[in-house]
């Protein structure tokens, strides 16, 4: 039963996942073509920033709420309730600090354009935090389709908004443009939202109580999320860092700021998102993994949590391999089909074959998550960005063009998933 239940669970996963990574090259095929590659470059700029600070506002609860759910040991309203209690008041302290931070984040990237953008940032992450927690509720207890479904009508809203309201906005100017990016999602978690409180038991009842924070839970809900978070607070960083090291150098190398915007829109708004297409298929094994993992090592099952995260490594090696054969023999095909452009091809050809690490790097940690691990994959994660961020300064002093920054990843990815994978291995075999 439970065997077909995480079987299931994958494969309405895997369709969803399909299903909304479809929907999301549409949508980056719509996007790019109507806005270009210098509108690109700006926004793929602020993307660091935009990962940074819904990390900090989602703060790990997602996989705290699937945790504590999956293990049935506590009262589900009250650890919903709690989580979004904490969330609000995580992301309202983030909005204000957006309004303040604006303009220091805009000078260190060099580009008073996203002066805006960054400021809309904090009206989203209420919405994003919310729709999260509900998922993880949803995951917890293994019902897969209310996020398969939130998911794919929460694309289907952002395609007709980018396809009526990106003609009207282009010629206002690039910072309207990049503002209205940002604020769809406002309009799309929203939407998403409300398709999740639909799934959600008919027969709800909430009193006063349950309404006010109850500190044993919170406790019990931080001490999972923090660990978990810290990981992703530590990669969001790194990301914000990134752009802002790699241009300073480069300036510093005597490289124009033109260059540096565009090339980096290309690495980061049409390379990384096509080399990344097959993790959907990792983040759904993960997604279906975690519970099933949490609950058989809680009740120490470990002969059967060793056979699902040998399952879950392979299968997503497997899908990364296929994949990778294909994107090394026809990269333009790819790149044409997608985006229109043949931009990038040559930084394919060097990274797609590393990629195998970062298949496999997204189940290894939420297998340890699963483990109560969490600090051992925030630690290869710190040790991973110091070195990424380490070989964007020292290479870029080598004048290689954006080289030091695809050298960076590629050593970065092996780091992690190599530490990841013995770590997990010590726990299960040791």
């Amino acid at each position: 039963m439970v065997k077909n239940k995480f079987i299931k669970s994958t494969i309405i996963l895997l369709i969803g996942g399909l299903l909304t990574k479809v929907l999301g090259m549409f949508i980056k095929i719509i996007t790019t073509r109507i806005i270009g590659t210098k509108v690109i470059g700006v926004y793929m700029l602020l993307m660091p920033t935009f990962n940074l600070f819904i990390t900090l506002a989602g703060a790990g609860f997602p996989v705290a709420i699937s945790k504590i759910v999956s293990e049935d040991k506590k009262e589900n309203k009250k650890v919903v309730l709690n989580t979004i209690f904490i969330s609000l008041f995580i992301t309202f302290v983030l909005m204000f600090s957006l309004i303040f931070l604006s303009p220091i984040i805009c000078k260190f990237l060099h580009n008073d354009k996203l002066y805006y953008p960054i400021i809309a940032i904090g009206f989203t992450l209420p919405f994003i935090s919310i729709s999260g927690i509900i998922r993880g509720y949803f995951f917890g207890k293994e019902k897969m389709i209310p996020h398969v479904v939130s998911n794919a009508v929460e694309q289907i809203v952002r395609i007709i908004l980018n396809i009526v309201c990106l003609p009207l906005l282009i010629p206002l100017g690039t910072v309207v443009t990049v503002t209205f990016l940002v604020l769809t999602n406002i309009v799309s978690e929203l939407v998403s939202i409300t398709i999740l409180y639909l799934f959600l038991p008919k027969k709800i009842t909430i009193d006063k109580n349950m309404l006010k924070p109850n500190f044993e839970y919170i406790k019990d809900i931080l001490n999972i999320s923090l660990p978990t978070t810290g990981s992703r607070v530590i990669g969001t960083i790194g990301y914000f860092f990134e752009p802002i090291l790699l241009t300073t150098f480069m300036l510093i190398n005597n490289y124009k700021s033109n260059y540096i915007t565009y090339e980096y829109g290309i690495i980061t708004g049409y390379v990384m998102p096509l080399l990344m297409l097959p993790s959907f298929f990792c983040m759904a094994i993960s997604q279906a993994v975690l519970p099933v993992i949490s609950n058989a090592y809680s009740n120490n099952k470990i002969d059967y949590v060793r056979k699902k995260v040998k399952q879950a490594i392979s299968f997503s090696f497997l899908i990364g391999l296929i994949f990778t054969i294909f994107i090394m023999i026809y990269p333009d095909v790819f790149m044409k089909f997608i985006y229109n452009t043949n931009e990038g091809i040559n930084y394919i050809r060097v990274i797609a074959p590393f990629f195998l690490f970062y298949y496999i790097q997204v189940p290894l940690v939420t297998i340890l998550q699963a483990l109560n691990k969490a600090k051992e994959a925030m630690i290869s994660t710190l040790v991973g960005i110091i070195i990424k961020l380490g070989l964007i300064i020292l290479l870029s002093y080598l004048k290689i063009g954006m080289y030091p920054l695809i050298i960076a990843i590629i050593v970065n990815m092996i780091y992690v998933t190599v530490f990841n994978f013995i770590k997990v291995k010590k726990v299960l075999y040791e």
